[in-house]
Formats: structure tokens, C-alpha cells, sequence
């Protein structure tokens, strides 16, 4: 009887540990579907194994960067996060997706060490997010490049609904206001919600949702599916 009993409580035991692991994994894993952008140890190997040690290098910054910069002033963020991917190499998209429009999340933009100016916007913007700026004083601004006469994106950081925005551009390093970039002219901005006209940088007139925008929409699939398209040539970079 006595045997019976300390085996049953053995039992007991063992199944107690077991449905607290699953809570907790279960727990985890709710955590990681609602922050996409926050990468776990286990999730980073795997990226280390299929696309080597430097694409696992460069993830592992980016989330120190995440976590170590969530406690600055906004304007110590956008330097942060702006500096951080100005490193990164600047490919045409037909050259490096081998597609004539493209938008990277920011852990294909990272692994392939590769991308172009909306890549670059779209990885600040939810870098930003993560690290708690809120999304009414971030957009993505598509403009035209004056000086190279071609279609560009920038991320525009706005300290308040009226004021003139920051430019974070990945041609130059240092942020100014968009009254001091006269070679750009900006056309329309948007973020995860709405879409607007632009005016000198400042949003101007409200023209719908940014659901609107269907590069936009395939994005934030792949980004909350955690969905990465790398290519055997784009590896290892």
C-alpha cells in the first residue's frame, strides 16, 4: 500500500512539472506572436544554422539594441537605431530580390546583410516601435530624391502632431528636420494605420488606411507569420 501510494505521489509530482512547463511554454510563445521582433535565443541559433555566424552576429546586436536602448530619451533612440542600419549595404532590390519591388522585414533585411531605402525605413520604423516610441510620431515618407531624380523612402519622426519632422535617411547619417532636407520632396507617409498626403514633410491631408498599400499589407504577413524568404545566393553575406 505504501508503495502504491509514494509511486502515485511520484505521479503527482511529475505531472505537476509537466503542466507548469507547458503553461510557461505556452506563455513564451504568446509573448513571441504578439512582439515578433524579439527573437529568442533558440530562434537566433536556428538563423545561425541555416545562414551563418555573421547574419547571427548582426541579429544578436539588434536585439541588444532593442533591449539595452528601450530606457533612452526618443531622441537618443533615433540616433541608436539610425546609426545601427546606416551599416548595412545598400542593393537594389532586382539586384539583391531579384524582384522590382521588394519589402524586407527587418530580420531578412539583417540576415542578407542587403537592401534598398525601404528596407532600410521599415527596419527603423519597427525598431523604433519595439524599443516604445509611439506609433502616431512615426511614419514612412515616400519622396522624391531631388538630386538623384528618383522615388526614395525615409522614416519621419514627429515630436508632436504639427511639428516639422525628423528625416532618418539612410543616404546621409545625420538626422535634420525635413525643413533643412530641400532635396527631398516628400509625397505621401504613412504607418500601420493611416495614410496621408504630404506637404514639406508634415502630414497634410488624410486619404485612408495604409491597408491600402499592398507591399505594406505582404510585409506585416511574413512579419507576424515570422516568414523569412532568403535566397541560397543571398546567404552567408
Amino acid at each position: 500500500m505504501s508503495h502504491t501510494l509514494t509511486h502515485m505521489r511520484r505521479v503527482g509530482r511529475y505531472l505537476y512539472r509537466y503542466c507548469l512547463y507547458i503553461l510557461f511554454a505556452g506563455l513564451t510563445l504568446l509573448a513571441t506572436a504578439d512582439q515578433p521582433l524579439l527573437l529568442s535565443d533558440v530562434r537566433i541559433e536556428s538563423y545561425r544554422e541555416l545562414y551563418g555566424e555573421q547574419a547571427a552576429r548582426r541579429l544578436t546586436a539588434w536585439q541588444n539594441l532593442i533591449r539595452e536602448g528601450s530606457q533612452l530619451s526618443e531622441r537618443d533612440k533615433l540616433e541608436r537605431v539610425n546609426r545601427f542600419f546606416n551599416q548595412v549595404r545598400f542593393l537594389d532590390d532586382i539586384v539583391h530580390w531579384k524582384r522590382e519591388d521588394y519589402w524586407a522585414t527587418p530580420v531578412e533585411f539583417l540576415i542578407s546583410n542587403g537592401g534598398d531605402c525601404e528596407d532600410f525605413s521599415i527596419a527603423k520604423y519597427y525598431t523604433l516601435r519595439a524599443m516604445g516610441v509611439p506609433e502616431q510620431r512615426l511614419s514612412l515618407s515616400y519622396v522624391k530624391a531631388l538630386e538623384l531624380n528618383q522615388a526614395h523612402m525615409v522614416l519621419t519622426y514627429y515630436p508632436s502632431p504639427t511639428a516639422v519632422p525628423l528625416v532618418l535617411d539612410n543616404l546621409i547619417n545625420q538626422i535634420r528636420p525635413a525643413s533643412e532636407r530641400p532635396d527631398l520632396l516628400h509625397v505621401y507617409t504613412f504607418n500601420g494605420e493611416s495614410l496621408w498626403l504630404s506637404k514639406k514633410g508634415q502630414r497634410a491631408e488624410l486619404v485612408g488606411t495604409s491597408d491600402r498599400l499592398k507591399p505594406w499589407v505582404q510585409l506585416q504577413s511574413r512579419l507576424e507569420n515570422n516568414r523569412v524568404n532568403i535566397q541560397q545566393s543571398q546567404e552567408r553575406q
